[in-house]
């Protein structure tokens, strides 16, 4: 996989450095980064190969989906790459423009530059064009769309927690190098046993993440329900600790705007709570678990 990982971050880096983030964020022209996106191919990772495709499984673009992530790509990129896939299983023709998911669940995390939106069934997907002012919220590139089938929320979620991955071990490196960089008192903050502590969280919070992520993925594009809330409720925990260790550790300096801290933690927050909050998948686990008769929560997770 290593001989997709490392153009693929190659691309995001050359086409969608931090300054463009930033641009794309404040109403900048987002398309000259989606057109070099679309000419890699990676949009068709997902998409089997005797549909043109890589043929590639959810696990193995969890590399790609959490550069994504850490890099703060403000496109639907890990949406479209879903997308194109099950439009792709359905015979669909698949449009080159921004996809998105829409799974009945609150705003779609840019959804405003979504050009078509994928809804319904995930054996039986739908395909809407993208009206370009309906729904669109005020101040972000967000859209709230109305979705009355759940039947894609299950890989929605994964793919947040997977996005969550990788900005959270994006975050524990900024954070690191900040407190290696940052003096006080005659010697950089991470030799203070107090921060050293909560480098240390802060890490298991960003390994939890990963771990999350990978059980959801390891199911595919159709996820059992049992695997994408243990992603979601995981990887989204992990944001929200991430975050605020993140932000006590860079102190003041860390809410501005021209900081990059919020790069990170405001996507950590808002994939936390796009396609399900932690509580929203508990209540769904524990539904199933009280469904299935086993004994004890024990007996459940084995099964």
């Amino acid at each position: 996989m290593q001989e997709l990982i490392d153009p693929f971050d190659r691309l995001i880096v050359d086409n969608c450095p931090l300054s463009v983030v930033r641009d794309i964020e404040r109403g900048g022209d987002w398309r000259p980064v989606w057109q070099a996106i679309v000419e890699s191919g990676f949009l068709d990772a997902l998409v089997p190969e005797e549909a043109g495709g890589f043929g590639l499984s959810l696990r193995d673009i969890a590399p790609l989906v959490a550069i994504l992530g850490a890099r703060a790509v403000p496109l639907p990129v890990g949406e479209t790459m879903i997308a194109r896939a099950l439009l792709a299983q359905a015979g669909i023709e698949r449009p080159e423009t921004p996809l998105v998911l829409a799974t009945g669940n609150g705003a779609i995390p840019l959804g405003g530059l979504a050009g078509a939106i994928v809804s319904g069934p995930i054996d039986a997907p739908r395909l809407a064009v993208a009206d370009a002012t309906t729904g669109m919220i005020p101040g972000t590139l967000d859209r709230m769309v109305p979705a009355h089938d759940e039947g894609l929320r299950a890989v929605a979620a994964v793919l947040r927690a997977m996005l969550i991955a990788g900005a959270a071990e994006a975050l524990l490196d900024t954070t690191v190098r900040y407190a290696s960089d940052r003096q006080q008192f005659g010697k950089p903050i991470s030799r203070q046993q107090a921060v050293q502590q909560q480098l240390a969280v802060l890490a298991q919070h960003a390994v939890a993440a990963r771990i999350s992520a990978a059980i959801g993925a390891r199911g595919g594009i159709v996820p059992s329900l049992r695997d994408a809330a243990t992603a979601k409720i995981g990887a989204g925990t992990a944001a929200a600790q991430a975050a605020a260790i993140a932000h006590a550790v860079h102190g003041a300096i860390g809410i501005s705007e021209e900081f990059d801290l919020q790069l990170l933690t405001r996507r950590l927050h808002a994939w936390r709570l796009a396609d399900g909050s932690e509580r929203y998948w508990a209540e769904r686990l524990g539904a199933e678990a009280m469904a299935s008769g086993t004994r004890s929560a024990l007996d459940f997770a084995l099964a």
